[in-house]
C-alpha cells in the first residue's frame, strides 16, 4: 500500500520515490508524537494541568501585551475559545487585562508575575524530565538531534501555509468522492 500512496502522491510533485518514502516516514513519526502529546495532555488535564493555559501563556509572553484577537490568531484558534480560556487565566491570576493605550475601549492581555512563575516552573520540570528521558543518549547524538529538530521546526513554520493548503486540498478531494 505504501508504494501505491507514494506513486499517487508523486504525480506532478517532482519528488523522487526516496523523498516520498522519507516524507511518509516523517508523517508516521510526527503522527505518533502527536498521539503521545495528546495522551500527555489528557493525563495532565486530569491532574489539573491545562495544556492550553501554557500555550496561551507562552504565546502571550512572545507577543507581549496583546488583544485577545491577536492571541487567538497566534495560536491558530477561534477567538471565542481563546476568550473562554483567557477568562480562566484571568480568574486564576495568571493573566491580567490592561487598558489599551491606543484605544481606551479595548483591553490588552498581559502575563502576571504569577503566570511567569508558573510557566518557569513548568519549563524547568519539562526540561528535567526530558533530560532524564534521553540521558542514555550520546551527547553528540542529542546535540545533532536537537539542531536538526530546530531546523525542521523552522522549515515547518515557514512552510505551514503551503502545508495546510496542500493537505486541505487533498482532504476536500477525498471528501468529494
Amino acid at each position: 500500500m505504501t508504494e501505491t500512496v507514494a506513486d499517487e502522491s508523486a504525480t506532478g510533485t517532482g519528488l523522487t520515490a526516496q523523498e516520498i518514502e522519507q516524507g511518509q516516514r516523517l508523517a508516521t513519526v510526527l503522527f505518533a508524537l502527536g498521539k503521545q502529546q495528546a495522551a500527555i495532555a489528557a493525563r495532565m488535564s486530569k491532574l489539573g494541568v491545562d495544556r492550553s493555559a501554557f500555550v496561551l501563556l507562552k504565546n502571550l509572553i512572545a507577543l507581549g501585551p496583546s488583544r485577545s484577537s491577536a492571541l487567538a490568531e497566534a495560536v491558530h484558534s477561534d477567538p471565542s475559545t481563546v476568550s473562554r480560556q483567557v477568562a480562566a487565566l484571568v480568574k486564576d491570576g495568571l493573566v491580567e487585562r490592561r487598558a489599551d493605550p491606543e484605544d481606551g475601549r479595548a483591553s490588552l492581555l498581559a502575563v502576571t508575575p504569577d503566570g511567569l512563575a508558573l510557566l518557569k516552573r513548568q519549563r524547568q520540570r519539562m526540561a528535567l524530565s526530558l533530560a532524564s528521558m534521553v540521558s542514555h543518549w550520546d551527547p553528540q547524538d542529542l546535540d545533532t538531534f536537537v539542531r536538526l529538530f530546530e531546523r525542521f521546526l523552522a522549515d515547518h513554520a515557514n512552510y505551514l501555509p503551503t502545508f495546510i493548503t496542500e493537505c486541505a486540498d487533498h482532504a476536500r478531494s477525498e471528501g468529494g468522492k
